[in-house]
């Protein structure tokens, strides 16, 4: 999942705006001749995890961002305390109706490590 997607995704459930995430595995990509115009994303830099109006734009480096991928991590809504895994570099953001609980176990359970307490405890809409 590329950062710049945290400028557009909102939860599925409440619609909050901006995600956080972690990230478990990114990889990069070499592109040649990229040119990206900075700031790349509208009003959220995913990659600095904070909004536009509040960076120094000197110091953001948007060619550098569109080269990144996060491979396996997950998003994670603070106003609802739902959660969605990235996995294989795609963000699954399903309502909660159209989720496989025995498959979102499964991913928590081989994160659980690397994914805050309060989602394992009680994130939804399935904890271990």
């Amino acid at each position: 999942m590329k950062y710049r997607l945290l400028d557009l995704l909102a939860c599925p459930h409440c619609k909050d705006w901006p995600l956080s995430y972690i990230v478990f595995n990114e990889t990069h990509y070499e592109y040649k001749e990229l040119k990206v115009q900075t700031p790349f994303c509208k009003d959220y830099c995913g990659l600095k995890v904070d909004y536009l109006n509040k960076i120094d734009i000197t110091t953001i480096n948007c060619t550098e961002c569109i080269k990144r991928e996060i491979v396996e991590g997950i998003i994670i809504c603070n106003k609802c305390n739902r959660w969605y895994p990235i996995i294989d570099e795609i963000p699954i953001m399903l309502p909660d109706e159209l989720r496989n609980e025995k498959e979102d176990k499964e991913f928590l359970k081989k994160w659980k490590e690397k994914i805050p307490e309060k989602i394992l405890i009680s994130g939804l809409p399935f904890h271990l």
